[in-house]
């Protein structure tokens, strides 16, 4: 496994310890009561179990699996620019809304995370080839 996909599923994978964590403190709220301010991680739950689990793990299993040409990923800087604007987008929007930020603070996080976005996808477009050429009738 490349080395930045091993860091996108290492990364999804403490998303999603923490987005577990917050669903089940806040479960555990609702049955026996904590604290109120409990329910404040909700949009930190959300954030962190939606895009910072599974769409990073798409990400990352998508660096891995899709076809090189010349035993080569391309210019991989994309992808790790897609990295670190997903992991900062997730914090930024996830923990934002959590701690009651301002919402420039929560839009940044989802500009950061468009831009994740567009990174991958100016890394994977020219990775992405028909395999063979079309037959014409």
């Amino acid at each position: 496994m490349p080395r930045l996909s091993a860091w996108f599923v290492r990364s999804a994978l403490i998303h999603l310890t923490l987005g577990f964590t917050f669903g089940g403190l806040m479960l555990w709220n609702k049955g026996l009561p904590l604290h109120p301010a409990l329910w404040r991680l909700l949009p930190a739950h959300i954030e962190f179990l939606l895009v910072g689990w599974t769409v990073q793990l798409a990400l990352g299993v998508a660096f891995w699996i899709l076809p090189r040409f010349y035993s080569s990923r391309g210019n991989t800087k994309p992808a790790w620019l897609a990295f670190f604007l997903i992991n900062g987008g997730v914090w930024l929007a996830g923990m934002g809304a959590a701690l009651g930020a301002p919402a420039p603070v929560i839009l940044l996080g989802r500009v950061l995370e468009a831009g994740a976005a567009l990174a991958f996808a100016i890394h994977a477009w020219p990775r992405v080839k028909p395999l063979s050429p079309e037959v014409k009738p």
